[in-house]
């Protein structure tokens, strides 16, 4: 009898051990992905003249004035070779699309 009660405890043993190790791997199986760090793509001199028409469709696609905000974007995307991501905002990704201002000292690009 004796025999037999250290032969269930070591199979209790081993199953707890092979019972923890499972359900370790089962939870670094359902744990998060890392977070990945979205680097902004482009920048100046990113796309080529013939890429602007579409990179400034996607830009101007939330206004209202879409006339004006196509022909600025066109325009500025033809000297910097840049346009933002987004549809508003992110101009620090195009230095020469944030920096070139009107003669009254606004924004010249959408």
């Amino acid at each position: 009898m004796a025999r037999l009660s250290w032969i269930s405890i070591a199979f209790f043993v081993i199953l707890a051990f092979a019972i923890n190790t499972l359900v370790a791997q089962w939870d670094i199986d359902q744990s998060p992905a890392p977070a990945v760090q979205i680097v902004p793509q482009g920048g100046e001199g990113s796309l080529k003249a013939e890429e602007c028409a579409g990179a400034c469709d996607f830009r101007c696609s939330a206004t209202s004035h879409k006339k004006p905000c196509l022909f600025f974007c066109n325009m500025c995307c033809q000297k910097c070779l840049c346009v933002p991501s987004g549809t508003y905002g992110h101009k620090e990704e195009c230095p020469c699309y944030n920096n070139w201002k009107t003669q009254e000292g606004g924004p010249k690009c959408p």
